[in-house]
């Protein structure tokens, strides 16, 4: 039935929405999710996964529209940006070659991770605030959270999870963590669409292109307000939720692989 594909896209457009920058993993979810929903179509699910990533990317350049003008001008933020960048592309690009993703999403693999990481996460948000973001950060703090942000090639990781555990292991507080792995998602998320474009031009359908701008539009409305309500949220509060969130979630999968 045409209604059920498009409450299945609904469905994962709001996971991957409200996942995207929130340290929980996106990936994670979102894997375990087209396994139980099954689109039982590999071509549609690369697409879709182009579609709603690209809605995630369209939320943050428009939240902050502001900082990326700002680009122009600030070449500091604009260079360390691209200093966090190059070592998850480096290294995702070889990944992609080898084609080690496949082992990577592994539902154990994502289990162990969502556990192991959260503990790592608690950890870093017991870090004193001892630096300020302002206008950048230095090169070797970017170096540092870019490396980190390797790790988010495995399931479970979550990216913003694991730049904001190396942000708060730094010193930067909570609300400045959380800002440089927004704008830093940016390149990131390019790279993915870019990278999941290429492949999909020899499995594009036209037929599905309305169902692929549903996944994109919707994905796009609760990027926007997960960015909203999330940096709202850390001003006031640390990030003991969300820890407990992906202590529920890992134990969870591992209570599913066992079912």
């Amino acid at each position: 039935m045409p209604e059920l594909i498009y409450i299945k896209v609904l469905i994962l457009a709001l996971i991957q929405g409200l996942t995207e920058f929130l340290p929980i993993s996106s990936s994670a979810f979102l894997v375990v999710a087209e396994e139980i929903i099954n689109l039982n179509n590999k071509n549609l699910n690369l697409l879709f996964n182009i579609s709603v990533h690209s809605g995630s990317l369209f939320a943050v350049l428009i939240y902050f529209k502001k900082e990326i003008l700002s680009l122009i001008k600030n070449y500091k933020l604009l260079f360390n940006l691209i200093i966090a960048t190059i070592p998850v592309v480096l290294v995702g690009f070889i990944v992609k070659i080898l084609n080690i993703n496949i082992i990577l999403q592994n539902i154990n693999v994502i289990a162990s991770a969502t556990i192991i990481f959260s503990i790592i996460l608690f950890l870093s948000d017991k870090t004193k605030v001892a630096l300020k973001f302002e206008d950048s950060i230095s090169n070797k703090n970017a170096l540092i959270i870019g490396l980190a942000q390797v790790l988010a090639l495995i399931p479970g990781t979550s990216r913003s999870g694991i730049t904001m555990t190396a942000a708060r292991y730094l010193g930067f507080s909570r609300i400045d963590a959380s800002k440089f792995s927004f704008l830093i998602s940016i390149p990131v998320l390019s790279a993915a669409t870019f990278l999941g474009l290429v492949d999909a031009t020899f499995n594009f359908n036209s037929n599905i292109l309305v169902l692929l701008l549903f996944g994109c539009v919707t994905s796009f409305i609760f990027s926007y307000l997960c960015i909203k309500v999330f940096l709202s949220f850390v001003e006031k509060n640390d990030l003991t939720l969300f820890v407990i969130l992906r202590l529920v979630i890992g134990l969870g999968l591992f209570i599913y692989i066992l079912t």
